[in-house]
C-alpha cells in the first residue's frame, strides 16, 4: 500500500503536467487563430464579413437549419475528431498529430471569435459569448481529457511494451477506449447545447448586429 503511493502521486503528477500542456497548446492556438484573422487580405475579409453578416441575418430572420438536423450533422463532426483522437491514440505514433489537433482546435475557436470582434467589436464578443462559447465548454474540455488519455496510453505502451516489455495491453486500451465512449456521450450534450440552446441565445442577440450592420 505504501509503495503503491508514490506511483500514484507520481502518475497524478504526470497527469496534470499533460492537462497543462494540453490547455497552453488550445491557448496558443487560440491567439493564433485571432491573429490570422489580420493576416487576411482585404478582400478575404470583405468576403468573410459578408458570409457573416449572411449568417447574422438568417438567425435574426428565424431561418437557421433544422434543429434536428443541426444536431446529428454536429454530433457527426465532434464524432470524427473524438474518433481520429483514437485511432491517433492507438496507433502510438499519431501522438504528434493530437498535439497537433489540440492546436488546430484551439486556432478555430479563436478565428471564430477573432472574426466576430474585428467586425462588430464589443457586440461580436457578445456574439461569440452565445453561439462560440457555449458548447466549447464542453468540446474543448473533452478533447482534452481524451489527448491526454491518448498520450498517456501511447506513454505505456513505449515504456512497458517496447522497452520493458512487461504489462497487459488490454486493460490500457479497454480504458483508453471507455474514456473516449464517455467523451462521446459528453459530445452529444455538446451538441444538443448547439442544436436547442445557441440558436435561440443567437436569436436573442442577432438583432444587434443586424441593426449595426444597417446603420
Amino acid at each position: 500500500m505504501r509503495a503503491s503511493m508514490p506511483m500514484l502521486q507520481e502518475t497524478n503528477k504526470s497527469q496534470f503536467t499533460l492537462y497543462v500542456f494540453v490547455a497552453v497548446l488550445f491557448v496558443v492556438g487560440v491567439i493564433f487563430g485571432g491573429l490570422m484573422v489580420n493576416a487576411l487580405t482585404l478582400e478575404q475579409q470583405q468576403e468573410l464579413a459578408s458570409d457573416v453578416s449572411q449568417y447574422i441575418n438568417l438567425v435574426n430572420n428565424g431561418t437557421a437549419a433544422d434543429a434536428s438536423h443541426s444536431f446529428w450533422e454536429r454530433m457527426l463532426f465532434h464524432g470524427k475528431w473524438l474518433f481520429l483522437l483514437w485511432i491517433l491514440g492507438i496507433t502510438v505514433v499519431g501522438v504528434p498529430f493530437v498535439l497537433a489537433l489540440d492546436f488546430l482546435k484551439g486556432a478555430l475557436v479563436g478565428f471564430a471569435i477573432g472574426t466576430l470582434i474585428s467586425q462588430h467589436a464589443w457586440k461580436g464578443v457578445l456574439f461569440s459569448l452565445v453561439s462560440v462559447a457555449p458548447p466549447n465548454l464542453i468540446v474543448v474540455p473533452v478533447f482534452m481529457v481524451i489527448s491526454v488519455a491518448a498520450i498517456s496510453f501511447s506513454t505505456y505502451v513505449v515504456k512497458n511494451r517496447l522497452f520493458q516489455q512487461k504489462g497487459s495491453l488490454v486493460p490500457q486500451i479497454a480504458g483508453f477506449s471507455s474514456t473516449a465512449l464517455l467523451m462521446l456521450l459528453m459530445l452529444a450534450g455538446a451538441a444538443l447545447l448547439e442544436a436547442y440552446i445557441s440558436p435561440v441565445l443567437m436569436q436573442w442577440v442577432a438583432p444587434v448586429l443586424a441593426a449595426s450592420q444597417t446603420s
